[in-house]
């Protein structure tokens, strides 16, 4: 919008430039100059309703008073006003429908023209007016729709990202629900059989209450494999999906995958340090441009996630996960990506990059896994191949 609006102001100053040519007195240059500021705040609220909806709303009336000030000054400035029509031409375009809205513009040409004949100027003349309030009014025309489209495509993708977002939680908590739902039912009715039974039938209650453990217990493992699943997250499916994902929001990416075969912590690790970083970017940032890249580089397996969304965002476009947003910030990615020997860096590169660095060395990893009994670690899983 700040760029319509220079344009706008940029047809204001040639206009006041053809005036000052004509060494004119200072009430004159006064009155003039006021009218085409006039001009300009009609064509901005036509432009974008939005900065002042009340007049925008009484739009009938301030098309009037643009077509008063774009022809009445004509007869006192002559060929140096011709250049207001294009700005009423666009406003018909704008304002009303299709078939009114064409027919409306050609009127306008023509009257310009029919104009400058009865000013006195030759076709030749006539003919450059004729294009230029053509060309003019269509170009104020598309900046303005221009500028509506671009805003309903960043909200088009800030709800999209919001509802990849809702669409993940509610996927987990069905599989929470499917999951333990039956098993804390039944747990809770047996709970209030063996409470009743207890006074007079305690054997009974025993069994009632062995069972109760055994549904607790087959719970508990329950949760342990789902957590366990979550867990064991494929850095290459996480790398496909983001690609799918930011083609969707219309971010050009740029994935590559070339690391072979890494244990599988490691790799669930990075995962869970894309993952984290892709929502906080498309949290916080306006991003156009996203590179994600896992090379090795012997036996160091090097993660980066690098995105153009700084300067562009609100106040919090960083684009870095937080911990104040109550998932893994910064902080517990870093504390993860350490346990296994490795670092993480995140923060601005230049003007306008954000960058989320990762190297963990796999003899360290290797040795951290073996040092803390985790199985999990000793499986290795091959990579996708690179993909673009």
């Amino acid at each position: 919008m700040t760029i319509t609006a220079l344009v706008f102001l940029g047809y204001t100053g040639v206009a006041t430039a053809y005036i000052l040519a004509l060494d004119p007195s200072a009430l004159l240059l006064t009155g003039s100059v006021a009218l085409l500021f006039a001009l300009l705040g009609l064509q901005l609220v036509h432009s974008f309703p939005r900065l002042a909806p009340a007049l925008a709303s009484r739009w009938p009336l301030t098309l009037a008073l643009q077509a008063v000030i774009t022809y009445g000054p004509m007869f006192f400035l002559g060929e140096l006003w011709i250049g207001m029509p294009s700005f009423l031409a666009a406003s018909l375009l704008l304002l009303l429908r299709p078939a009114v809205a064409w027919p409306g513009f050609v009127a306008v040409v023509v009257a310009s023209n029919l104009l400058m004949l009865w000013i006195g100027d030759g076709l030749g003349q006539t003919f450059y007016i004729s294009v230029a309030t053509t060309t003019n009014g269509l170009v104020v025309y598309g900046l303005s729709r221009l500028t509506d489209l671009v805003i309903e495509v960043h909200r088009s993708r800030a709800e999209l990202a919001t509802l990849a977002v809702a669409q993940e939680r509610l996927r987990f908590a069905r599989d929470l629900h499917d999951l333990l739902g039956y098993s804390l039912s039944a747990i809770t009715l047996k709970c209030e059989l063996a409470y009743r039974l207890v006074p007079g039938q305690p054997d009974v209650a025993q069994q009632e209450l062995t069972e109760i453990l055994q549904t607790a217990r087959q719970a508990l493992s329950d949760v342990r494999a789902v957590a366990r699943g979550y867990r064991e997250m494929s850095l290459s499916a996480e790398a496909e999906s983001a690609k799918a994902m930011l083609a969707t929001l219309g971010v050009r990416s740029v994935v590559r995958l070339d690391f072979g075969l890494v244990p599988q912590q490691v790799e669930t690790v990075l995962a869970t340090v894309l993952r984290e970083g892709l929502t906080n970017m498309l949290r916080h940032s306006k991003v156009e441009h996203c590179e994600i890249s896992t090379v090795r580089d012997g036996r160091t397996i090097r993660f980066r996630l690098a995105n153009d969304g700084v300067g562009r965002g609100g106040p919090e476009s960083a684009a870095a996960p937080r911990d104040a947003s109550g998932g893994s910030g910064i902080g517990n990615l870093a504390t993860r990506v350490r346990e296994l020997g490795g670092s993480l860096t995140a923060g601005p590169q230049g003007q306008e990059w954000f960058v989320v660095e990762a190297a963990i060395d796999l003899d360290a990893a290797t040795l951290a896994l073996s040092g803390s009994g985790g199985r999990q670690g000793a499986a290795a899983v091959p990579a996708a191949p690179a993909v673009a």
